[in-house]
Protein backbone atom coordinates (compact mmCIF):
# COMPACT_ATOMS: atom_id res chain seq x y z
CA UNK A 1 0.00 0.00 0.00
CA UNK A 2 1.36 3.36 -1.01
CA UNK A 3 3.84 5.01 1.29
CA UNK A 4 3.66 8.81 1.35
CA UNK A 5 6.94 10.43 2.42
CA UNK A 6 8.56 13.83 2.52
CA UNK A 7 11.73 14.42 0.46
CA UNK A 8 13.77 14.71 3.66
CA UNK A 9 12.49 11.44 5.09
CA UNK A 10 13.01 9.69 1.75
CA UNK A 11 16.61 10.87 1.62
CA UNK A 12 17.10 9.52 5.13
CA UNK A 13 15.76 6.18 3.91
CA UNK A 14 18.24 6.18 1.02
CA UNK A 15 21.11 6.84 3.42
CA UNK A 16 19.96 4.04 5.71
CA UNK A 17 19.49 1.62 2.81
CA UNK A 18 22.93 2.35 1.40
CA UNK A 19 24.51 1.79 4.81
CA UNK A 20 22.59 -1.45 5.27
CA UNK A 21 23.65 -2.70 1.87
CA UNK A 22 27.30 -2.02 2.59
CA UNK A 23 27.45 -3.37 6.12
CA UNK A 24 25.17 -5.91 7.72
CA UNK A 25 24.15 -4.86 11.20
CA UNK A 26 27.64 -3.64 12.13
CA UNK A 27 29.13 -7.11 11.82
CA UNK A 28 31.20 -6.22 8.79
CA UNK A 29 29.67 -8.84 6.52
CA UNK A 30 28.57 -7.82 3.06
CA UNK A 31 24.83 -8.02 2.57
CA UNK A 32 23.88 -11.01 0.47
CA UNK A 33 22.56 -9.41 -2.71
CA UNK A 34 22.99 -12.30 -5.12
CA UNK A 35 23.50 -12.26 -8.86
CA UNK A 36 20.72 -13.58 -11.04
CA UNK A 37 20.96 -15.50 -14.26
CA UNK A 38 17.93 -13.62 -15.48
CA UNK A 39 14.16 -13.40 -15.21
CA UNK A 40 12.59 -16.80 -14.67
CA UNK A 41 8.87 -17.22 -15.29
CA UNK A 42 6.93 -19.40 -12.88
CA UNK A 43 3.77 -21.13 -14.06
CA UNK A 44 1.07 -22.42 -11.76
CA UNK A 45 0.79 -26.18 -11.94
CA UNK A 46 -2.52 -27.66 -10.80
CA UNK A 47 -2.14 -29.16 -7.35
CA UNK A 48 1.55 -28.43 -7.08
CA UNK A 49 4.25 -25.82 -6.66
CA UNK A 50 6.24 -24.14 -9.37
CA UNK A 51 9.51 -25.96 -9.77
CA UNK A 52 13.18 -25.14 -10.22
CA UNK A 53 14.40 -21.56 -10.35
CA UNK A 54 10.87 -20.29 -10.97
CA UNK A 55 9.82 -21.24 -7.44
CA UNK A 56 12.55 -18.96 -6.08
CA UNK A 57 11.19 -15.82 -7.74
CA UNK A 58 8.99 -13.62 -5.53
CA UNK A 59 7.60 -10.10 -5.57
CA UNK A 60 7.75 -7.73 -2.58
CA UNK A 61 5.53 -4.67 -2.34
CA UNK A 62 6.92 -1.84 -0.25
CA UNK A 63 10.39 -3.32 -0.68
CA UNK A 64 12.20 -0.13 0.31
CA UNK A 65 10.14 0.39 3.47
CA UNK A 66 11.61 -0.51 6.87
CA UNK A 67 10.01 -3.96 7.03
CA UNK A 68 10.05 -4.51 3.28
CA UNK A 69 13.77 -3.96 2.94
CA UNK A 70 14.48 -6.42 5.76
CA UNK A 71 12.28 -9.03 4.05
CA UNK A 72 14.07 -8.46 0.74
CA UNK A 73 17.45 -8.83 2.43
CA UNK A 74 16.39 -12.08 4.10
CA UNK A 75 15.04 -13.48 0.83
CA UNK A 76 18.21 -12.66 -1.08
CA UNK A 77 20.34 -14.27 1.60
CA UNK A 78 18.34 -17.46 1.10
CA UNK A 79 18.83 -17.48 -2.65
CA UNK A 80 15.58 -16.00 -3.91
CA UNK A 81 15.27 -13.71 -6.90
CA UNK A 82 13.26 -10.67 -5.80
CA UNK A 83 11.14 -8.27 -7.79
CA UNK A 84 10.60 -4.95 -6.03
CA UNK A 85 7.18 -3.47 -6.75
CA UNK A 86 7.66 0.29 -6.41
CA UNK A 87 4.77 2.70 -6.01
CA UNK A 88 6.21 5.89 -7.48
CA UNK A 89 8.81 7.05 -9.95
CA UNK A 90 10.45 8.82 -7.02
CA UNK A 91 11.10 5.46 -5.39
CA UNK A 92 12.59 4.16 -8.63
CA UNK A 93 14.80 7.23 -9.03
CA UNK A 94 16.12 6.92 -5.48
CA UNK A 95 17.03 3.28 -6.05
CA UNK A 96 18.93 4.27 -9.17
CA UNK A 97 20.75 7.02 -7.29
CA UNK A 98 21.99 4.42 -4.82
CA UNK A 99 23.75 2.59 -7.69
CA UNK A 100 23.60 -0.64 -5.73
CA UNK A 101 21.61 -2.81 -8.14
CA UNK A 102 22.73 -1.66 -11.55
CA UNK A 103 20.53 -2.99 -14.34
CA UNK A 104 17.43 -5.02 -13.63
CA UNK A 105 18.33 -8.56 -12.69
CA UNK A 106 21.71 -7.69 -11.21
CA UNK A 107 22.30 -9.20 -7.77
CA UNK A 108 18.96 -11.01 -7.86
CA UNK A 109 16.85 -7.82 -7.69
CA UNK A 110 14.35 -6.63 -10.30
CA UNK A 111 12.24 -3.48 -10.13
CA UNK A 112 8.78 -2.79 -11.52
CA UNK A 113 6.26 0.00 -11.11
CA UNK A 114 2.95 -1.05 -9.54
CA UNK A 115 0.06 0.92 -8.10
CA UNK A 116 -1.62 -1.08 -5.33
CA UNK A 117 -4.95 0.49 -6.23
CA UNK A 118 -4.61 -0.71 -9.85
CA UNK A 119 -5.18 -4.47 -10.23
CA UNK A 120 -3.80 -4.48 -13.78
CA UNK A 121 -0.45 -3.02 -12.73
CA UNK A 122 -0.29 -5.47 -9.83
CA UNK A 123 -0.96 -8.37 -12.17
CA UNK A 124 1.92 -7.27 -14.39
CA UNK A 125 4.20 -6.92 -11.38
CA UNK A 126 3.31 -10.35 -9.99
CA UNK A 127 3.38 -12.23 -13.32
CA UNK A 128 6.22 -14.78 -13.32
CA UNK A 129 6.55 -14.83 -9.51
CA UNK A 130 5.69 -17.87 -7.42
CA UNK A 131 4.86 -15.80 -4.34
CA UNK A 132 4.07 -12.29 -3.12
CA UNK A 133 5.07 -10.54 0.09
CA UNK A 134 2.71 -7.63 0.69
CA UNK A 135 4.62 -5.46 3.18
CA UNK A 136 3.76 -1.89 2.22
CA UNK A 137 1.48 0.44 4.20
CA UNK A 138 -0.07 3.88 4.11
CA UNK A 139 1.50 6.56 6.30
CA UNK A 140 1.21 10.34 6.43
CA UNK A 141 4.44 12.12 7.44
CA UNK A 142 2.61 15.46 7.29
CA UNK A 143 0.50 14.71 10.34
CA UNK A 144 1.48 13.94 13.93
CA UNK A 145 -0.92 11.01 14.09
CA UNK A 146 0.71 9.40 11.07
CA UNK A 147 -2.61 7.91 9.98
CA UNK A 148 -6.12 9.05 9.14
CA UNK A 149 -9.59 7.54 8.87
CA UNK A 150 -9.41 7.81 5.09
CA UNK A 151 -6.18 5.79 5.06
CA UNK A 152 -7.90 2.99 6.94
CA UNK A 153 -10.41 2.72 4.11
CA UNK A 154 -7.69 2.80 1.46
CA UNK A 155 -5.75 0.12 3.31
CA UNK A 156 -8.66 -2.31 3.10
CA UNK A 157 -9.26 -1.55 -0.58
CA UNK A 158 -5.61 -2.07 -1.44
CA UNK A 159 -5.46 -5.37 0.47
CA UNK A 160 -8.40 -6.75 -1.48
CA UNK A 161 -6.87 -5.69 -4.80
CA UNK A 162 -3.51 -7.22 -3.98
CA UNK A 163 -5.13 -10.57 -3.19
CA UNK A 164 -7.32 -10.41 -6.28
CA UNK A 165 -4.19 -9.76 -8.36
CA UNK A 166 -2.47 -12.75 -6.74
CA UNK A 167 -5.43 -14.96 -7.56
CA UNK A 168 -5.57 -13.70 -11.11
CA UNK A 169 -1.85 -14.21 -11.73
CA UNK A 170 -1.31 -17.77 -12.90
CA UNK A 171 2.21 -18.13 -11.50
CA UNK A 172 1.42 -16.97 -7.94
CA UNK A 173 0.73 -19.74 -5.45
CA UNK A 174 1.38 -18.08 -2.08
CA UNK A 175 1.07 -14.69 -0.40
CA UNK A 176 2.50 -13.51 2.91
CA UNK A 177 0.60 -10.46 4.13
CA UNK A 178 1.99 -8.01 6.70
CA UNK A 179 -0.73 -7.09 9.18
CA UNK A 180 -0.22 -5.86 12.75
CA UNK A 181 -0.64 -6.97 16.35
CA UNK A 182 -3.07 -4.05 16.56
CA UNK A 183 -5.47 -6.15 14.49
CA UNK A 184 -5.75 -8.47 17.51
CA UNK A 185 -5.77 -6.44 20.74
CA UNK A 186 -8.47 -3.73 20.67
CA UNK A 187 -11.85 -4.93 21.85
CA UNK A 188 -14.56 -3.56 24.12
CA UNK A 189 -15.63 -6.70 25.95
CA UNK A 190 -13.05 -9.44 26.14
CA UNK A 191 -14.17 -12.26 28.48
CA UNK A 192 -12.09 -11.83 31.61
CA UNK A 193 -11.36 -14.09 34.57
CA UNK A 194 -9.99 -12.05 37.47
CA UNK A 195 -7.82 -14.96 38.57
CA UNK A 196 -5.97 -15.31 35.26
CA UNK A 197 -5.13 -12.96 32.39
CA UNK A 198 -7.06 -13.32 29.14
CA UNK A 199 -4.89 -14.86 26.41
CA UNK A 200 -4.52 -12.85 23.21
CA UNK A 201 -3.44 -15.05 20.31
CA UNK A 202 -4.03 -15.52 16.59
CA UNK A 203 -7.72 -16.26 17.19
CA UNK A 204 -8.37 -12.74 18.52
CA UNK A 205 -9.51 -9.84 16.35
CA UNK A 206 -9.77 -6.16 17.15
CA UNK A 207 -13.28 -4.73 17.16
CA UNK A 208 -13.61 -2.32 14.23
CA UNK A 209 -16.42 -0.40 15.92
CA UNK A 210 -14.33 0.05 19.05
CA UNK A 211 -11.39 1.28 16.95
CA UNK A 212 -13.63 3.67 15.07
CA UNK A 213 -15.27 5.04 18.23
CA UNK A 214 -11.86 5.65 19.82
CA UNK A 215 -10.25 7.01 16.64
CA UNK A 216 -7.68 4.23 16.57
CA UNK A 217 -7.29 4.61 12.82
CA UNK A 218 -4.06 2.64 12.43
CA UNK A 219 -5.56 -0.34 14.26
CA UNK A 220 -8.76 0.02 12.25
CA UNK A 221 -6.85 0.06 8.97
CA UNK A 222 -4.79 -3.00 9.82
CA UNK A 223 -7.83 -4.92 11.04
CA UNK A 224 -9.98 -4.04 8.04
CA UNK A 225 -7.16 -4.74 5.59
CA UNK A 226 -6.36 -8.15 7.00
CA UNK A 227 -10.02 -9.16 7.06
CA UNK A 228 -10.38 -7.96 3.46
CA UNK A 229 -7.40 -10.09 2.46
CA UNK A 230 -8.85 -13.21 4.07
CA UNK A 231 -12.24 -12.63 2.47
CA UNK A 232 -10.67 -12.19 -0.96
CA UNK A 233 -8.58 -15.36 -0.58
CA UNK A 234 -11.38 -17.55 0.76
CA UNK A 235 -12.17 -20.45 -1.56
CA UNK A 236 -9.54 -19.36 -4.09
CA UNK A 237 -6.49 -21.14 -5.44
CA UNK A 238 -4.09 -19.14 -3.26
CA UNK A 239 -2.37 -19.89 0.02
CA UNK A 240 -2.36 -16.93 2.39
CA UNK A 241 -0.54 -16.33 5.67
CA UNK A 242 -0.68 -13.12 7.70
CA UNK A 243 2.08 -11.94 10.04
CA UNK A 244 0.89 -9.65 12.85
CA UNK A 245 3.99 -7.89 14.22
CA UNK A 246 4.12 -5.68 17.29
CA UNK A 247 5.76 -2.25 17.12
CA UNK A 248 8.70 -2.83 14.76
CA UNK A 249 12.06 -1.63 16.06
CA UNK A 250 15.69 -2.14 15.13
CA UNK A 251 18.63 -0.18 13.73
CA UNK A 252 17.41 3.05 12.17
CA UNK A 253 13.75 2.65 13.15
CA UNK A 254 13.60 6.17 14.62
CA UNK A 255 14.49 7.65 11.23
CA UNK A 256 13.00 5.14 8.85
CA UNK A 257 9.85 4.04 10.68
CA UNK A 258 8.98 6.90 13.00
CA UNK A 259 5.69 7.85 11.35
CA UNK A 260 4.29 4.32 11.48
CA UNK A 261 5.62 3.96 15.04
CA UNK A 262 3.81 7.10 16.18
CA UNK A 263 0.59 5.87 14.58
CA UNK A 264 1.03 2.48 16.25
CA UNK A 265 1.42 4.05 19.71
CA UNK A 266 -1.92 5.81 19.74
CA UNK A 267 -3.60 4.26 22.77
CA UNK A 268 -0.25 2.99 24.07
CA UNK A 269 -0.90 3.84 27.77
CA UNK A 270 -3.92 1.53 27.75
CA UNK A 271 -1.92 -1.20 26.01
CA UNK A 272 0.86 -0.81 28.58
CA UNK A 273 -1.49 -1.16 31.56
CA UNK A 274 -3.20 -4.17 29.97
CA UNK A 275 0.07 -5.99 29.14
CA UNK A 276 -0.39 -5.59 25.37
CA UNK A 277 2.38 -3.13 24.43
CA UNK A 278 5.07 -5.16 22.70
CA UNK A 279 7.95 -4.70 20.26
CA UNK A 280 9.50 -6.85 17.55
CA UNK A 281 12.90 -6.34 15.93
CA UNK A 282 12.77 -5.93 12.17
CA UNK A 283 15.06 -8.95 11.79
CA UNK A 284 12.57 -11.15 13.67
CA UNK A 285 9.70 -9.86 11.56
CA UNK A 286 11.58 -10.54 8.32
CA UNK A 287 12.54 -14.05 9.43
CA UNK A 288 8.91 -14.80 10.34
CA UNK A 289 7.79 -13.75 6.86
CA UNK A 290 10.28 -15.97 5.07
CA UNK A 291 9.86 -18.95 7.40
CA UNK A 292 6.10 -18.82 6.92
CA UNK A 293 6.46 -18.57 3.15
CA UNK A 294 8.71 -21.60 2.95
CA UNK A 295 6.52 -23.68 5.27
CA UNK A 296 3.40 -22.92 3.23
CA UNK A 297 4.66 -25.19 0.46
CA UNK A 298 3.76 -28.35 2.33
CA UNK A 299 0.94 -26.89 4.46
CA UNK A 300 3.02 -26.69 7.64
CA UNK A 301 2.11 -23.00 7.93
CA UNK A 302 -1.27 -21.37 7.63
CA UNK A 303 -3.50 -18.69 9.10
CA UNK A 304 -2.28 -15.87 11.33
CA UNK A 305 0.92 -15.47 13.37
CA UNK A 306 1.50 -13.02 16.21
CA UNK A 307 5.08 -11.75 16.09
CA UNK A 308 6.86 -9.97 18.96
CA UNK A 309 10.12 -10.21 20.91
CA UNK A 310 9.43 -8.23 24.06
CA UNK A 311 6.42 -7.10 26.07
CA UNK A 312 6.94 -3.67 27.66
CA UNK A 313 5.90 -3.90 31.30
CA UNK A 314 7.63 -0.99 33.01
CA UNK A 315 6.68 2.69 32.57
CA UNK A 316 10.41 3.47 32.32
CA UNK A 317 10.68 1.36 29.16
CA UNK A 318 7.67 3.11 27.67
CA UNK A 319 9.15 6.50 28.55
CA UNK A 320 12.40 5.63 26.77
CA UNK A 321 10.50 4.54 23.67
CA UNK A 322 8.58 7.82 23.63
CA UNK A 323 11.81 9.77 24.11
CA UNK A 324 13.41 8.04 21.14
CA UNK A 325 10.44 8.92 18.95
CA UNK A 326 10.23 12.50 20.21
CA UNK A 327 6.76 12.01 21.72
CA UNK A 328 5.38 13.72 24.84
CA UNK A 329 5.93 11.47 27.84
CA UNK A 330 2.76 9.62 28.85
CA UNK A 331 4.48 6.96 30.96
CA UNK A 332 3.69 8.66 34.27
CA UNK A 333 -0.03 8.76 33.51
CA UNK A 334 0.07 5.13 32.42
CA UNK A 335 1.80 4.14 35.66
CA UNK A 336 -0.81 5.94 37.78
CA UNK A 337 -3.62 4.30 35.89
CA UNK A 338 -2.31 0.80 36.49
CA UNK A 339 -2.52 0.96 40.33
CA UNK A 340 -0.07 -1.96 40.53
CA UNK A 341 -2.76 -4.28 39.26
CA UNK A 342 -1.70 -7.38 37.32
CA UNK A 343 -2.14 -7.13 33.56
CA UNK A 344 -5.58 -8.16 32.35
CA UNK A 345 -4.18 -9.78 29.23
CA UNK A 346 -1.30 -11.96 28.13
CA UNK A 347 0.06 -12.15 24.61
CA UNK A 348 0.75 -15.60 23.18
CA UNK A 349 3.05 -16.30 20.22
CA UNK A 350 3.26 -20.06 20.71
CA UNK A 351 2.16 -20.74 17.15
CA UNK A 352 4.97 -18.64 15.65
CA UNK A 353 7.50 -20.10 18.10
CA UNK A 354 6.66 -23.58 16.83
CA UNK A 355 7.09 -22.45 13.25
CA UNK A 356 10.41 -20.74 13.91
CA UNK A 357 11.86 -23.67 15.87
CA UNK A 358 10.68 -26.48 13.61
CA UNK A 359 8.97 -26.04 10.28
CA UNK A 360 7.42 -29.49 10.43
CA UNK A 361 6.29 -29.66 14.03
CA UNK A 362 2.89 -28.08 13.42
CA UNK A 363 1.23 -29.82 10.47
CA UNK A 364 -2.30 -29.31 9.18
CA UNK A 365 -4.17 -31.79 7.02
CA UNK A 366 -5.77 -28.97 5.08
CA UNK A 367 -5.10 -25.29 4.59
CA UNK A 368 -7.59 -24.05 7.15
CA UNK A 369 -9.70 -20.86 7.01
CA UNK A 370 -9.56 -17.99 9.45
CA UNK A 371 -12.51 -16.98 11.62
CA UNK A 372 -13.14 -13.28 12.27
CA UNK A 373 -14.95 -13.63 15.60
Amino acid sequence: MGVLRSTQSLQAEVDELRASLLVDGGRGAAVGWRRSAGHADAKRAPGGEAGGAAARTVCVTGGISFVGFAVVDRLLRQGYTVRLALETQEDMDKLREMEMFGEDGRDGVWTVMANVMDPESLHRAFDGCAGVFHTSAFVDPGGMSGYTKHMASLEAQAAERVIEACVRTESVRKCVFTSSLLACVWRQNYPHDRRFPTIIDENCWSDESFCRDNKLWFALGKTAAEKAAWRAARGRDLKLVTICPALVTGPGFRRRNSTASIAYLKGAPAMLSDGLLATATVETVAEAHVRAYEAMGDNTAGGRYLCYDHVIQQPEEFAELERQLGLPCRAAAAAQGSDDRPARFELCKRKLARLMSSRRRCTYDTYYPVAFD
